[in-house]
């Protein structure tokens, strides 16, 4: 059992290129095993929308330092994203698919990837293509309508605290109504505008390529055809 201990030598290397054409074989069935593979068991379909987010920094510098922007730009991302993910919004997809979950639509069919001020892409995986052109639409436009509904409430409260500070009106008249908008604003900036930029002819592909399938299948046979010229020449010696 030594020689599973063993450093590589010399002659290890001189076998395995002296054995090139065995896992060069080996490499082209691994391809092979890999394209077949996709096509017996292809990978489910990915269909993609875009959510344009604006936090409008040019009207928040006037509030906020430029010191501060940063950290405002992030924060208000953070909101955003707990929104997306929110059980309401999660739930306009479980209500259109009844044998889906929230828990499902969140570990494995839904995906987010949001570069804070600009183009959210939202991603649904499903076996079939219009199922899950369908789940991400649903998922998307939840999503604007959640944002823009907070937004307009918290510019509702931004208005309503201005009119307190004015004495336009009196406290007692508006707590209420105060508190009422500081729950539905969800903490959003009054500032944030959003639009759904994709919601036909959506980009679909799927979750893994047919070059992927076939890359993977190569570089698996090729190391197993190595280890087996390694330790079956080792074994004889």
């Amino acid at each position: 059992m030594n020689w599973l201990l063993s450093p590589p030598s010399l002659n290890d290397f001189l076998r395995l290129i002296r054995a090139w054409k065995f896992w060069l074989l080996f490499s082209v069935l691994g391809a092979a095993i890999g394209a077949v593979t996709y096509f017996i068991f292809p990978p489910d379909y990915r269909a993609q929308a875009t959510v344009v987010v604006d936090f409008n920094l040019e009207e928040s510098w006037e509030q906020i330092p430029d010191r501060e922007l940063f950290y405002y730009l992030e924060r208000e991302s953070r909101k955003l994203v707990e929104v997306a993910w929110a059980d309401e919004t999660v739930d306009a997809v479980m209500q259109e698919f009844a044998n889906l979950t929230i828990a499902s639509l969140r570990n494995e069919r839904l995906q987010l990837s949001q570069p804070q001020d600009g183009a959210w892409h939202f991603y649904a995986d499903d076996p079939d293509a219009k199922r899950a052109e369908k789940i991400v639409i649903l998922w998307a436009e939840s999503f604007n309508q959640k944002v823009q509904a907070g937004a307009g409430n918290a510019l509702a409260l931004n208005a309503l605290k201005v009119a307190l500070e004015n004495g336009e009106v009196e406290l007692v008249d508006v707590e209420a109504d105060i508190a009422q908008l500081e729950s539905e604003s969800l903490g959003i900036s009054a500032y944030v505008q959003t639009s759904l930029s994709q919601k036909e002819s959506l980009p679909i592909t799927r979750t893994s390529s047919l070059g992927e399938y076939i890359f993977f299948g190569a570089i698996t046979m090729l190391f197993l055809s190595v280890l087996g010229i390694l330790f079956s020449g080792k074994a004889h010696e």
